[in-house]
């Protein structure tokens, strides 16, 4: 997690598992593009940097955040991944909208994670406002992506 102590794309080399073997579902929202874009950059740079081959990242657009549950699901039914990544941005407007996305997302990808058999990483953004989220997509924190992809190695080996 990204705090001002700590930049989420730094971590312990050593200690992420060989990739080559592995096969990642990547579902990343359209909504605030420029942010999930940045986001899934990261997190198959991060993948292909730890040995998973290109032709086993696999990656599914959905519309918005509240769909990255279905999207996730989908993957999990239908891929044959060792993890699935989930990559979304929802950032606080003037209306109750962003708590619900933001409770309801985190609400279905706990769901999924308790009832499947493979890991869901989560890498929803929830910021107050579009800087935050820069920050945390390749900005001053790091890239959210980054620390999504090790973890989903990390919890395929689990």
């Amino acid at each position: 997690m990204a705090t001002s102590l700590h930049n989420i794309s730094q971590y312990d080399i050593t200690t992420i598992p060989d990739a080559s073997n592995m096969c990642f579902g990547i579902v990343v929202a359209e909504w605030n593009e420029e942010i999930t874009g940045a986001l899934l950059d990261g997190a198959v740079k991060t993948l292909e940097k730890h040995g998973a081959l290109p032709e086993n990242i696999h990656i599914k657009t959905v519309p918005g955040s509240f769909e990255l549950i279905y999207g996730a699901h989908q993957m999990v039914l239908h891929g044959g991944y060792d993890a699935v990544i989930i990559l979304g941005s929802v950032i606080r407007g003037e209306t109750p909208h962003f708590d619900y996305i933001c409770q309801g997302v985190t609400a279905g990808i706990a769901r999924l994670n308790t009832t499947s058999e493979i890991p869901i990483i989560y890498g929803l953004l929830t910021t107050n406002d579009l800087q935050q989220a820069l920050d945390r997509c390749g900005g001053k924190y790091g890239n959210k992506g980054d620390e999504c992809a090790i973890d989903a190695i990390k919890m395929a080996k689990f």
